[in-house]
């Protein structure tokens, strides 16, 4: 991206050069555009579980900097030279009940015919620029917050071997479906500092974007990560993503590691996540009550699982 051109209008609040997780325009001094595109091929066979999954994984974006999502558009790459078309429309139906569940509305979209199938959205939402949250404001002293639990990439890749239970399946679909308007509304409730959700980088990944943008070293504590059932033994197994290891390579210069814990549950750090949970940095003496409100919500975890220390010499520490 450093040889793209860039734009230094004074309303762009958050551009693509930030760590955010979605781009950000002031159009007048009380309201705030917040705008966000996501898509990937399917992680299951289900086409209306994985249209729901896509689009949940899409809003979340939006929702992370403390926005309402308002529309949607959807994008869809389909070979329907070779497929029917009603399994397109069941991953639209998928997708669109996720939109409605958190109270936006689709106003078109776009196909073209692909070898493979691909789907998300395009969403856009709307703030008062004083409720914006970013990943570049945790503080000393706060505490981390997680609202989902991790393994998602084990699970789905031990899915594609054919080596995964439906149970286990069915654990990691539900928590990506869930939306994490469900974190935002805890982050306004309980002064968050900051807010980032866990995808493709891995908890370690996004942590240390969230270390970075804000000077601080965040502590990670592997005793406390929320496990998905089941997860651990996929991880034990191997059934590994290929960003695993590239999060791992990418991660380990800018980490410390004083855990004890085995190999497979550290890689819970690195596993790349589809439709993670929120993680929010907020004053320690809220972390509780944000706990109670988030389980009371149904969130799929209310975990703290560090803290936030002044800069050191590495931007995460495992223990």
């Amino acid at each position: 991206m450093r040889n793209l051109p860039k734009f230094n209008d004074p309303n762009l609040l958050v551009g693509a050069e930030g760590f955010s997780d979605a781009g950000v325009y002031l159009l007048r001094p009380d309201l705030c555009i917040v705008q966000s595109l996501d898509f990937f091929p399917p992680l299951v066979d289900d086409p209306y579980l994985y249209g729901q999954i896509a689009a949940a994984n899409s809003i979340s974006d939006v929702v992370t900097m403390g926005a309402q999502p308002v529309t949607a558009l959807n994008i869809n790459a389909f070979p329907d030279d070779k497929l029917e078309l009603e399994l397109l429309g069941e991953i639209l139906r998928g997708g669109a009940e996720r939109v409605i569940a958190a109270g936006a509305v689709i106003v078109g979209g776009h196909t073209v015919r692909d070898v493979e199938i691909k789907y998300g959205l395009s969403v856009t939402g709307t703030l008062h620029p004083d409720q914006l949250f970013t990943n570049d404001r945790a503080k000393p002293g706060d505490v981390l917050l997680l609202t989902k639990p991790l393994g998602t990439g084990f699970v789905t890749t031990a899915f594609k071997a054919g080596k995964c239970e439906a149970v286990v399946l069915k654990g990691a679909t539900d928590s990506m479906i869930q939306l994490n308007s469900i974190g935002r509304d805890t982050a306004r409730r309980h002064g968050g500092h900051a807010t980032t959700d866990i995808t493709g980088f891995g908890l370690g990944g996004h942590a240390r974007e969230m270390a970075d943008g804000s000077g601080v070293t965040i502590e990670l504590e592997i005793s406390r990560l929320p496990i998905l059932p089941g997860a651990d033994a996929l991880a034990a197994a191997g059934y590994m993503t290929r960003a695993s290891k590239s999060n791992r390579q990418y991660l380990e210069q800018h980490m410390r590691i004083e855990s004890t814990a085995d190999r497979a549950l550290l890689e819970f750090v690195f596993d790349a996540q589809t439709s993670g949970g929120l993680l929010i940095s907020l004053p320690e003496d809220q972390a509780e009550a944000a706990r109670t409100y988030l389980q009371n919500e149904g969130a799929a975890a209310a975990e703290i699982v560090g803290r936030v220390r002044e800069r050191e010499d590495v931007a995460i520490v495992l223990r």
